[in-house]
């Protein structure tokens, strides 16, 4: 696991609502006084971000079928909104990886992917379909809290398919038949068959998607999405415990990304 700087707490003080004491933690590597101050700064900012961006603007979307919806206005002004297009672009690439048949997981997932065709329909000479659309969202987290102070003590992201994304979001509603795309094809008996074309997903489920968490929740490549996530963290514990502060009236959730720079 790699461990970076990360905005472990908060403090507050009701008679200045406008003051904050940020608790940072420096992280695995070594780091001078200027650079821990350069990323402290970076993820006040990404604190900042998430009190004044409403929750459901809180999305990127690099999908290539997708242009026209890659993320809102509010949060492409932002670093953070920045810094999250990176991270999904990341998590293509590792993706994309995993599933090169040259590697030593991706010769593992597409023997698997030709073992469950030929069981399923006689043959394993089928179309299939590539694209599976990797969601990343947030999990659980706990916050613990001690006097005027706020501190993260667990957090945890969830990698999801599309269609495993989309049930949760209409909470279980709906089956894995969503975006199905079934053909007709002659097996080796001369028999016609309808299979499915995500028959992938299936795989990727099992063989991929472990993966991938694991290394978002604790590897170097997702360090900058586990920073933000922290801080997204914080900020909503500052919106539901502090509904009345004045910062919460006048900013949280007004878009005023101005202010963040």
């Amino acid at each position: 696991a790699f461990h970076p700087p990360l905005l472990r707490g908060v403090t507050i003080h009701p008679s200045r609502p406008l003051r904050f004491d940020f608790l940072v933690e420096s992280g695995e590597s070594p780091i001078d006084k200027e650079n821990l101050k350069q990323e402290s700064e970076k993820m006040i900012k990404y604190f900042l971000s998430s009190l004044t961006i409403p929750e459901k603007e809180l999305w990127v979307n690099l999908s290539p079928y997708e242009a026209d919806r890659i993320t809102t206005q509010a949060l492409g002004e932002t670093e953070m909104g920045r810094d999250l297009l990176t991270q999904d672009y990341v998590l293509k690439q590792i993706t994309s990886s995993l599933t090169y048949p040259e590697s030593g997981l991706g010769r593992k997932f597409w023997d698997q992917v030709y073992e469950k065709a030929y069981q399923r329909y006689g043959t394993s000479d089928i179309p299939l379909d590539t694209f599976n659309k990797v969601w990343i969202v947030p999990d659980s987290a706990v916050v613990y809290e001690k006097g005027n102070t706020a501190f993260v003590v667990k957090s945890h992201l969830n990698v999801m398919l599309d269609e495993d994304y989309l049930i949760a979001r209409n909470e279980g509603r709906g089956t894995r038949d969503v975006g199905r795309k079934k053909q007709e094809i002659k097996n080796s008996d001369s028999k016609l068959i309808t299979y499915d074309l995500r028959l992938t997903t299936e795989v990727i489920r099992e063989i991929i998607i472990p993966v991938i968490e694991k290394e978002v929740n604790e590897g170097e490549n997702f360090a900058s999405l586990r920073q933000i996530y922290h801080a997204l963290i914080l900020a909503t514990w500052y919106k539901k415990t502090l509904k009345a502060s004045i910062l919460n009236q006048v900013y949280s959730d007004q878009k005023k990304t101005a202010g963040v720079a």
